[in-house]
């Protein structure tokens, strides 16, 4: 740690340690204090060792989340059919085009066969690499088939090492943002083990490998650290150039490998509105930015085969809303404090209405309707009509779509993460406010660094880029828990920035009139040491003891259930049951869907609410007409969801269903008044009766404690 304590050479020295200074260090004699070739090999030196241990911390982290996942299915030693089970609901959905691409008879094959696929939605032909974000599992599958490792690694170990080994990119690029903000690697270290001793909240890699996140977050942690890096004054234009080569290629790769790569980047689009409009940004830098954007989507988009959700997504009709209104207003920036205002006010009323009008052309020109459902669920989240729509309740009724809970932040607070980020965040805030009052007021520049040198030292242009960022996400978080991983990775970034930011401590002791070079050297680099230790003595022992504590993957109703489909049922047959299920079935015994997970698609979200009349109130004669107009051969019910308990009464899926078709719910408690009785039972239940009305169109051929599987008739 003394090395990090020596980073600055020479006394009274108040550069940044981001940036070298370009003057030398001179005694009012002339005599030179430091010499420059002793400092640069320092700075080589500094960075050799701030390397490595970015490199160290994220291979440990691969380890540690590898270990997890092993120690808590045994996967090691479990069979096919367990470790292919225990990838859930959509992520069994993924992994099964990547085990469909390693069993093609060729590589041709295999895309031929996920361009044309007929297989995960029956009756239908739909090419998987449009509607879903699979490149990754398409060039894993090839990577896998051309390296020589078939002897050595079986694909699906290929598979989530891959995922894990990504997981080092990702910290390692928390690591090196904190580092850029904050000029010393001590913060990056900070991070990264925030971000280990906080693993429930910062990621869920080791239990939902193949989720979409997983692959698209370390590329977007790699765009901020490149974008924050761009950010910084005095780049030279090559340095330029390639930064803005790499945010390009972090920015494909994140909207390649995630279906929500949009609604993350308008948020940060909208971010870098925010700081151009207040004069914190270089203009020239964020018209770049907002290209990037743009080209990245397009490009996604040519390879998705144009797919619709992307050309109608908000984003490319905000980031071009923009430029056009920029055009239009080429004096935005002059001009005194209420003429600023007038003119900022108008530009966003105007950014708004183009991005609405450019957003509907769109949309009613290709008749796009692909993103309806999360419109729905945002308006009945946040208050604005109460709705009967089943895939907007559906959404509302997930834990994971609600309100981020309030124990999130007790368990932050015990790393002391959520206390010092809400410190850093509020002294951050407030200067923003005071920058962007004084920018707007057009105050000369020089007279503000004499007036105010602190703030404009404290926020230069990635630090209030960083800020912005992490308090639209948190919004988000706050919103929604499912994207709190967005949010609470970048509080670990911002944390450690802040705890170790020279510029800050600065500040905080000048408010105070203590302020000293020394002083604040000494508060930078011991209080995240503090800090570090006691992270360690604390979490140092749950970590040791998480990872010795075994279990073992326990699902023996799911794998007899697979094993009878693979042993009982033709490769033709068609399933139809809970999206969460077929998306196994597919996995494990490779036959034909009615419906999975993959929610974004109008014609598969109306074709899941048909196929879930299976525990409404329905007669057997409407039910089995619906399940044989989509060629079903056989339905799985399952009692976890005809008897649900899990959610409260009026969540429950047979209650969306009651709700969506006029009828009452089950239990006690209140019915909207014209919700009416419906004239048959519940399908789930009363089929089990074996009743004639039931049985001449369905035949119970397998049953367990979970799971009844009925055969359906075929009536001439």
């Amino acid at each position: 740690m003394t090395t990090v304590r020596q980073r600055r050479v020479g006394k009274g020295t108040e550069a940044a340690e981001d940036q070298p200074s370009e003057e030398k260090n001179v005694k009012p004699d002339g005599k030179i204090l430091s010499d420059h070739t002793g400092g640069k090999l320092w700075n080589v030196l500094s960075v050799t060792v701030g390397g490595i241990v970015a490199i160290s911390l994220g291979l440990l982290t691969s380890v540690y989340v590898a270990t997890l996942h092993e120690n808590d299915l045994w996967f090691s030693n479990i069979k096919e059919v367990e470790r292919e089970i225990s990838f859930r609901t959509e992520c069994g959905l993924y992994y099964s085009y990547y085990k469909q691409m390693i069993q093609a008879a060729s590589i041709q094959q295999g895309l031929h066969g996920l361009v044309y696929d007929n297989k995960t939605e029956s009756v239908r032909t739909i090419n998987i690499l449009e509607r879903m974000n699979v490149y990754q599992e398409v060039f894993l599958s090839i990577l896998y088939r051309i390296l020589p490792i078939q002897q050595y690694l079986e694909p699906v170990y290929f598979y989530i090492y891959t995922l894990f080994g990504l997981q080092a990119v990702y910290v390692i690029a928390l690591y090196v943002t904190s580092w850029l903000l904050s000029g010393t690697w001590l913060s990056g270290l900070l991070a990264a083990c925030w971000y280990i001793t906080n693993r429930i909240d910062t990621t869920r890699v080791e239990f939902t490998i193949p989720l979409r996140e997983n692959w698209a977050l370390p590329f977007f942690a790699v765009q901020i650290a490149a974008i924050t890096y761009l950010l910084r004054t005095h780049l030279q234009p090559v340095q330029e150039r390639l930064t803005l080569m790499a945010i390009f290629i972090a920015t494909f790769l994140f909207s390649l490998t995630w279906q929500f790569n949009q609604f993350m980047m308008l948020i940060q689009a909208l971010a870098l509105f925010i700081l151009d409009s207040f004069d914190m940004l270089p203009t020239a830098k964020v018209t770049w930015l907002y290209i990037i954007q743009i080209s990245g989507l397009l490009l996604v988009c040519v390879l998705q085969f144009f797919n619709s959700m992307i050309l109608g997504s908000l984003l490319l009709s905000f980031n071009a809303s923009v430029l056009i209104a920029r055009t239009i207003q080429k004096n935005l920036k002059k001009g005194g404090l209420l003429n600023r205002l007038v003119k900022l006010i108008f530009h966003v009323l105007l950014v708004l209405c183009f991005t609405l009008l450019i957003n509907k052309f769109i949309k009613k020109i290709l008749n796009l309707e692909s993103d309806e459902h999360i419109f729905k669920f945002l308006k009945a989240k946040f208050g604005f009509g109460a709705t009967r729509d089943f895939d907007a309740n559906l959404y509302l009724c997930e834990e994971a779509f609600g309100l981020l809970p309030l124990n999130t932040f007790s368990r932050l607070s015990d790393t002391l993460l959520f206390c010092i980020y809400v410190f850093v965040l509020f002294l951050m805030t407030v200067v923003a406010v005071i920058v962007a009052f004084r920018n707007l007021s057009g105050s000369n520049q020089v007279q503000l660094m004499e007036k105010m040198e602190e703030c404009t030292i404290t926020l230069k242009p990635d630090a209030a880029y960083n800020l912005i960022h992490t308090l639209l996400f948190g919004c988000l978080a706050l919103s929604t828990m499912r994207m709190k991983y967005l949010w609470t990775s970048h509080m670990c970034v911002f944390a450690s920035f802040g705890l170790c930011s020279t510029e800050i401590w600065k500040l905080i002791l000048k408010c105070i009139h203590l302020y000293t070079s020394r002083r604040t050297h000494m508060i930078k680099y011991s209080i995240p040491i503090i800090t570090l230790l006691y992270i360690s003595y604390k979490f140092w022992p749950g970590i040791m003891d998480e990872l010795s504590e075994l279990r073992e993957f326990y699902d023996p109703d799911t794998v007899e259930l697979m094993n009878w489909i693979k042993s009982n049922t033709p490769n033709t047959a068609v399933f139809a049951g809970s999206m969460q299920l077929l998306a196994g079935v597919k996995l494990c015994t490779g036959r034909t869907l009615t419906n999975h997970p993959h929610y974004e698609d109008k014609n598969l979200r109306e074709r899941t609410k048909q196929i879930y009349q299976i525990y409404a109130k329905r007669s057997p004669e409407d039910v089995y007409r619906i399940l044989r107009s989509f060629g079903t051969d056989y339905v799985i019910l399952e009692d976890s969801i005809c008897y649900e308990r899990r959610h409260s009464r009026g969540c429950r899926l047979r209650d969306l269903l009651d709700v969506a078709n006029g009828h009452i719910m089950d239990g006690l408690g209140e019915n909207e008044p014209d919700l009416k009785p419906s004239l048959y039972p519940r399908f789930c239940e009363e089929i089990k009766k074996s009743l004639p009305s039931y049985t001449v169109h369905f035949t119970r051929v397998f049953q367990n404690k979970t799971f009844h599987v009925y055969k359906l008739a075929k009536h001439k």
